[in-house]
């Protein structure tokens, strides 16, 4: 048994080279519909990775503004959504101030999971 990132491992489920059995995402994947989330017999859980593009802090506001627009316009995109989605992602867009609550309540949630675990720097 492994946790894997979808993506890494689509092929071979599709291949019927892997069983998948449950997805850690807090909802089914519309790549693989039939695949169980593990919040259906664990109630609660979720993990998942997120991926986004950031610039260097003091980045004028007005760059930052074209390459978001640009970068929703791609994700809009149906080609690319197409091949984020077979790849078992979700595609988000959104703002910049939304990426951060992501960063930001991802972040959170994280340092609550280690803290909990007793994790420790070595």
């Amino acid at each position: 048994m492994i946790f894997s990132p979808v993506s890494e491992s689509i092929q071979h489920i599709k291949a019927d080279k892997l069983r998948a059995l449950a997805v850690t995402t807090a909802a089914r994947l519309d790549v693989l519909p039939d695949v169980p989330t593990v919040a259906d017999f664990v109630a609660g859980y979720e993990a998942s990775g997120f991926a986004g593009i950031g610039a260097p802090r003091n980045t004028p506001a007005e760059i930052i503004d074209m390459l978001n627009k640009e970068l929703n316009a791609g994700l809009a995109d149906s080609k690319i959504k197409g091949r984020i989605v077979e790849l078992g992602g979700t595609v988000l867009g959104g703002s910049p101030a939304e990426f951060g609550t992501i960063i930001s309540d991802a972040t959170e949630k994280w340092a609550s999971v280690i803290k909990f675990a007793g994790i420790k720097v070595e």
